[in-house]
């Protein structure tokens, strides 16, 4: 199978996996544009699952639509506890927690400079 990751922009990608993340249920799902805070990714990928399961059911589709997409990660931590998640995808790195780790990590206020990407099918 020939890979289209090159095709796909990081932007483009990062949006799938948002909506992918969205169509399981994800809570509170956003996306920054970290390309101007930092030089080791572009876009984080944020979202909330209620429990364990529900954590595990939204890596699975984000894993699942990004590799229709060609992307496939470089590693995937926390799947064990399953209390936060990390895809890493290296232009793209999602982060998939339970409600106790979102708060308690805040990604949103430590990379708070970051532009909150808009995404056309998510609820705001």
């Amino acid at each position: 199978m020939a890979s289209n990751r090159k095709a796909l922009l990081p932007r483009t990608v990062a949006r799938r996996a948002a909506l992918a993340a969205a169509g399981k249920k994800g809570i509170d799902v956003i996306v920054l544009d970290v390309r101007k805070a930092t030089d080791f990714t572009d876009f984080f990928v944020i979202c909330t699952g209620a429990v364990d399961v529900h954590v595990r059911a939204i890596r699975d589709a984000v894993e699942e639509a990004l590799f229709k997409a060609g992307w496939k990660p470089l590693s995937t931590e926390g799947e064990e506890q399953s209390r936060w998640i990390l895809m890493d995808y290296v232009d793209i790195v999602v982060h998939i927690f339970q409600p106790d780790a979102r708060g308690y990590y805040a990604l949103e206020r430590l990379w708070g400079d970051a532009p909150r990407m808009k995404i056309k099918g998510l609820e705001e």
